[in-house]
């Protein structure tokens, strides 16, 4: 018992409270992910977990010497930023979800130190099978300019409503 005279169910615990299948997205239905200005620690903290080594994505003397403004971000640290568990859509399917089957980038434009990026999925495939269907999500990442930097997908394979989940 809780101070309230219920019961706590760890099960009942979520971000969102009612669960989402795959006959309940909506092609061109958006999940704005959380912007992000890429700061020198976030440079620092995916050249520690990538191993990356090129001064390019480190050094901003060597790279202004190459003619740039500022240490150039690396394709997947700006993929990252795509990430579904940034935002709701991971939360919605959690009783539904059975994988991540497939992701693909395009770079479309040169991400710095000090840029703000601001991430965003949208359903653009709905693929129904027997008894699941993919849900296909358009990745894009633009920069603070307005200009589109990223562009690229993710897809999903959900089970389908059952009798017992409605």
């Amino acid at each position: 018992m809780n101070k309230m005279g219920g019961t706590f169910d760890p099960r009942a615990h979520r971000m969102v409270g009612e669960q989402r299948w795959f006959e309940d997205f909506k092609l061109g239905e958006r999940f704005v992910l959380p912007s992000r200005t890429m700061t020198d620690a976030i440079f620092l903290a995916f050249q520690a977990a990538s191993g990356d080594n090129h001064p390019i994505h480190y050094d901003a003397e060597y790279c202004r010497r190459h003619g740039m403004p500022h240490m150039l971000a690396h394709g997947f640290q700006v993929v990252i930023q795509t990430a579904a568990g940034a935002g709701l859509f991971p939360h919605m399917v959690e009783d539904s979800l059975k994988a991540f089957i497939e992701q693909s980038s395009k770079f479309l434009g040169p991400v710095y130190v000090g840029d703000t990026v601001y991430p965003a999925l949208e359903v653009d495939e709905l693929t129904p099978n027997r008894s699941t269907g993919v849900v296909g999500l358009r990745s894009t990442v633009h920069n603070q300019k307005g200009e589109l930097v990223l562009e690229g997908r993710h897809r999903y394979l959900l089970r389908k409503r059952t009798p017992q989940t409605t």
